[in-house]
């Protein structure tokens, strides 16, 4: 019942910033945690940040800590990931994913609903 659709992917020079979205449909989508995945060619899956269902609770993956923030608004039915100080290893397809309750991890069968992708790109 969840639809996520993401935008805000680009090409980007390394050190520079980008901020993705995810707009979500459906009234529930406030009190299911969120996470924010990438997958760079010819590489699985992996997990870059999550927030809590209430967006109390945030917990990264030890390669974007620092330089990622993710947060949402509710009124919105936003979550957003900012991105700063960008590397060329950071280059993937990010994904936005949203559970069926309000607790968030680390992994990808945890998550119900899933956005389309949104490419980025950053250059050396």
């Amino acid at each position: 019942q969840v639809q996520l659709v993401e935008s805000g992917g680009g090409l980007v020079q390394a050190g520079g910033s980008l901020r993705l979205s995810c707009v979500a449909s459906g009234r529930t989508f406030s009190s299911y945690a969120v996470g924010w995945f990438r997958q760079a060619s010819g590489k699985e899956r992996e997990f870059v940040a999550a927030i809590s269902g209430g967006g109390g609770s945030t917990f990264y993956a030890d390669s974007v800590k620092g330089r990622f923030t993710i947060s949402r608004d509710h009124a919105k039915n936003t979550a957003y990931l900012q991105m700063n100080s960008l590397k060329p290893e950071d280059t993937a397809i990010y994904y936005c994913a949203a559970s069926g309750d309000s607790l968030y991890t680390v992994f990808t069968s945890h998550y119900a609903y899933w956005g389309q992708g949104t490419q980025v790109t950053v250059s050396s």
